[in-house]
Order: C-alpha cells, then structure tokens, then sequence
C-alpha cells in the first residue's frame, strides 16, 4: 500500500510540472488568422500536458493492478484459497458425490437439489453420527 501511495504522489507532483510546460495555443480557421498572430505549428496539442498526466495516472493504476494480482497468485498469500473441490462424479437426476478439500483436510460430501451432506471425513476420521 505504501508502493501506491507514493507512486500517487510521485505522479501527482509530476502533473503541474508537466501542465507548466504545454503552453496555451490559439488556432485559427485558415486564412482568419489576425495580422499578428503565430503561425499555428499544426501537430501541437493545448492540451498535452493533460494528456500525459492522464497516460501517467493509467499507467501507474495498471502497474498497481498487476502487482496486486501477482501477490494474490502467490502461494501462502493472504488471499489464498483454503477450499478446493478435488473431484466430482454424477450420480444422475442432479445428485453428486463431492470430494472437498479444506486447509489439507478431505471430505466425502452427497449433494441433492435440497441438501449437502457430508458423509465421512477421507483422512482417517470418524464418519460423522447420522
């Protein structure tokens, strides 16, 4: 979070740095230009700065996404999924038998339209009381 709130502001400091050097440009239609006026330098943008500021913002938003999801893949991350379903087989009209596995524990499950059960714990335990 620290990383972010920096870049933040890294990139926040740079905007005004960056507005300050696009300079404000009229542009005139051709041939309505007053007698005193530049002459336009056609590929110029106002509002370059602003644009770049933004491009700088997006980059600094993805780059905060990517690592967040790098960590998140990590194994032993805070984030990391503890339950898993290991292996499912149909018993027909809707009705499985569901092999879960939660922080390294296995369990045998029965699942129906109406209900979960679990029907015996897979690493050595004792099935539970019906």
């Amino acid at each position: 979070m620290r990383r972010l709130v920096s870049a933040f502001l890294f990139l926040l400091a740079l905007v005004p740095a960056v507005l300050a050097q696009a300079k404000e440009e009229l542009i005139y239609p051709r041939g309505t230009a007053p007698a005193g006026a530049p002459a336009a330098a056609g590929t110029s943008t106002p509002n370059g700065g602003l644009i770049l500021a933004v491009a700088l913002l997006a980059a600094g938003a993805g780059w905060w996404l990517w690592q967040k999801r790098r960590t998140a893949l990590r194994p032993g991350a805070a984030g990391a999924a503890r339950l898993a379903i290991v292996e499912s087989r149909s018993l027909g009209s809707r009705q499985y038998l569901v092999v879960a596995d939660y922080d390294g524990r296995k369990f045998l499950l029965g699942v129906c339209p109406g209900s979960i059960k679990m029907l015996t714990p897979l690493d050595g335990g004792s099935p539970p009381a019906p």
